[in-house]
């Protein structure tokens, strides 16, 4: 407590303001605002996180598409074997499923999704556009 005089001389004394806090309410104010926004950024920070998961899906396709044209380029014919397409740069993402359903001497199809995305995509090559389920 600080002592303080007023105008007339007379002694009074002062609350510190340093020693001061925030009110009740003021506390309750900031925790709903806190909370509303937390509520809105939530679900758009899942809908962010499957959005790179898909992404990571498309990827792989794109690069598994790119290594079986180099491994048709050797051999004259396209691999059903994921595995074997490392030898020709694809390197598989932790969690991305990669399969490749149909191949026959002139055409393949190579199917990927994310253990933890919402979307299946599928590219037909050579030279297909990649599709989505």
């Amino acid at each position: 407590m600080i002592r303080n005089l007023d105008v007339n001389g007379r002694e009074f004394m002062m609350k510190d303001r340093c020693a001061q806090g925030f009110t009740l309410i003021e506390l309750m104010v900031v925790i709903a605002i806190i909370g509303i926004l937390a509520a809105i950024a939530i679900p758009q920070f899942n809908v962010y996180r499957v959005r790179g998961y898909n992404a990571l899906a498309v990827s792989d396709v794109k690069n598994a598409s790119i290594a079986q044209e180099a491994y048709y380029v050797d051999h004259r014919t396209y691999t059903s074997e994921v595995a074997m397409l490392t030898t020709f740069g694809f390197r598989q993402t932790q969690g991305v499923a990669v399969q490749i359903p149909s191949k026959d001497d002139s055409s393949y199809t190579i199917t990927a999704n994310h253990n933890r995305g919402d979307k299946t995509y599928t590219l037909t090559g050579p030279g297909g556009a990649i599709i989505s389920d």
